[in-house]
């Protein structure tokens, strides 16, 4: 766990730079809309279609984007209340947060 911590430390100090470069905003964008758009709204201006799923755009006000970080590398179990189970890998994880960035402007 704390190899996986020091892991995710590292790609999310190098997210700013390696996002624009590598593609991981979209590899990101593209995983959201696969596993949270169902729920979630994943845009700009979008509506969630489930009344209890924040809009991606607002999770940086209600969570640092590092919590978020570790809650995936770890698994995420709650939410919403029939929100699935979610556990991503280091690489993904740099994707979600980089499109969840580059959403909130962060």
């Amino acid at each position: 766990m704390k190899r996986l911590l020091a892991v995710l430390t590292v790609v999310s100090a190098a997210l700013p730079a390696a996002a624009q470069d590598n593609g991981d905003i979209e590899a990101g964008k593209a995983l959201i809309e696969a596993r949270c758009a169902a729920c979630h709204a994943i845009g700009v201006a979008d509506k969630s279609p489930h009344p209890d799923a924040p809009a991606f755009r607002t999770l940086h006000e209600k969570y640092p984007l590092q919590n978020l970080e570790e809650a995936l590398a770890e698994g995420i179990f709650t939410g919403h209340p029939d929100m699935p189970e979610f556990e991503a890998t280091p690489v993904q994880i740099a994707g979600i947060i980089a499109y969840i960035s580059s959403l909130s402007g962060n």
